[in-house]
């Protein structure tokens, strides 16, 4: 079965972003630190670095390694859960806000990958909102509607069209925003650690953090995993799941995967776009130059909550058979992976000061729009760590609850009590000996649960079934081989077993 490889592979994954990072060890001190060294946290450090701040970056694995390596790149300004319902739950005011300062995003991308010669295959295109498979025409025209008029309401470049190039679509209402972009992201990120490194900033790998502690003198004690310790004036942390924060924001977001697959397909069967549907879970499609006369087509979807379901093959062949309906000349399947997105109760990323905190900051909540949030949270962060003010503050504030976005936070919040009442059941698992290669599952053992698995080599691991993030009973995947907590996501990865 595909799902039981050891591991799938995002089409990024062949570029390693920074191989030669070390491990870090001692003490130092230093203006910023950053924890996390996806789209983010390099972001952050970049912009910080480059005016002067002595900053220093962390990473528990690879550089950008993390989620980022498993986007699909979509530079989207478009609000990601749709432009008119964003208005409905925040108002035109900060709706034109989140747009312009997504704009914002793509275009410091832009600005970035010019000033440092970045070879990343940036482009601005296109992009198309069409309806899903099966709704009525009528349906599909309201929503045009709907959607064309908020994004004119928020400032958005749209315009009503007829048809997009795929088969059966040819003559259905869309809507095409144009001033769109995509690009490689690890090529991107590899060039901007480079400019990091350039400026006198140091970047770690392999060096997770277990403290982040605000100091009685000012200031933050940073503690890793080998005894390692950093003081820093600003703690910036952008591990996507926050390690600092274990209720105010897990509370405030979802875990949902997503799952995408990269094809080959001839050059010129499909224009260089970006594409979304109105589905829900919605599809999304996009394309990668590939060799030679051969392109790649990357499309996704397919999301659900994270560790409420282990059935990635059936997803995986759900999207195919989309895609394959759509573009006829599809040619074999090249990859397959999945990916995490927190969902936030408003559609905006948590992007400032921590709640209670006076010098750590936070960047989470991607809401499927990773990429544009992280490259907003340099432009973001750099200016509150410096003390100046943004136009944007309010529109991502980290201790914000919006009255319109109880009823999303009460039926988010509703998988936690779900998971927490569920650990006083039985596991699903009788005998360890029941396990084979690259499966998973709970067994009790009293009036604990204990999380078994065995690796790909019949390696047997144990680890408490308890998720030390927020409490929740963590489920296996077997998809990506690793442990999903549908509280506050994760993964957490196998051997390791980060509990």
């Amino acid at each position: 079965m595909k799902a039981l490889r050891e591991k799938t592979r995002s089409l990024w994954m062949n570029v390693r972003v920074d191989p030669t990072a070390p491990r870090y060890e001692g003490k130092q001190t230093c203006d910023t630190i950053v924890i996390g060294s996806g789209i983010a946290g390099l972001s952050v450090a970049y912009e910080l670095a480059t005016r002067g701040q002595k900053v220093i970056v962390l990473d528990r694995g690879a550089i950008a390694g993390g989620m980022t390596s498993r986007t699909t790149a979509h530079l989207a300004p478009i609000c990601d859960d749709g432009l008119s319902t964003l208005i409905n739950l925040r108002g035109e005011e900060i709706a034109t806000l989140f747009q312009q300062s997504q704009e914002a995003a793509v275009a410091r991308i832009e600005q970035i990958v010019a000033q440092n010669g970045i070879d990343c295959n940036f482009r601005r295109l296109d992009a198309f909102l069409f309806p899903a498979m099966g709704i009525s025409a009528k349906s599909a025209r309201d929503q045009r509607r709907k959607e064309f008029e908020a994004a004119r309401k928020a400032g958005a470049e749209v315009e009503m069209v007829t048809g997009v190039p795929l088969n059966g679509f040819e003559k259905a209402p869309a809507l095409r925003y144009s001033n769109q972009a995509t690009f490689h992201p690890l090529r991107y990120l590899r060039g901007v650690a480079r400019a990091i490194r350039d400026n006198g900033g140091l970047i770690f790998a392999d060096s997770a953090v277990v403290s982040v502690d605000e100091m009685s003198k000012g200031g933050v004690r940073v503690t890793t995993q080998n005894g390692g310790v950093i003081e820093a004036s600003t703690a910036v942390v952008a591990s996507n799941s926050p390690i600092n924060d274990r209720f105010e924001l897990h509370t405030k977001m979802s875990p949902y995967r997503t799952y995408a697959m990269a094809f080959t397909l001839p050059r010129g069967d499909l224009p260089d776009a970006l594409f979304w549907d109105t589905g829900d879970p919605y599809h999304y499609v996009r394309m990668n130059p590939g060799p030679g006369s051969i392109d790649y087509l990357i499309a996704g979807g397919a999301d659900h909550k994270s560790g409420e379901a282990d059935d990635g093959d059936i997803r995986f062949e759900a999207i195919e058979a989309w895609i394959r309906s759509l573009v006829p000349t599809l040619g074999k399947e090249v990859t397959r992976w999945s990916g995490q997105v927190l969902d936030k109760i408003d559609y905006c990323a948590f992007i400032g000061r921590n709640p209670g905190s006076k010098s750590v900051y936070v960047v989470t909540g991607d809401s499927g729009q990773g990429i544009t949030h992280g490259a907003l949270s340099g432009l973001l962060l750099k200016d509150l760590v410096l003390g100046q003010p943004s136009p944007w503050a309010a529109v991502y504030d980290p201790e914000r609850m919006p009255l319109s976005g109880l009823v999303n936070y009460v039926r988010e919040n509703l998988s936690t009590v779900k998971n927490l009442a569920g650990y006083v059941l039985p596991g699903n698992l009788t005998f360890v000996d029941d396990l084979a290669p690259g499966h998973g599952g709970i067994l009790r053992k009293g009036a604990h649960k204990i999380a078994a698995c065995r690796d790909m080599t019949g390696r047997l691991h144990l680890h408490s079934a308890v998720c030390t993030h927020a409490g929740c009973e963590i489920a296996w995947n077997s998809t990506e081989q690793c442990w999903d907590c549908s509280c506050h996501g994760g993964p957490i990865s196998t051997p390791m077993g980060l509990f």
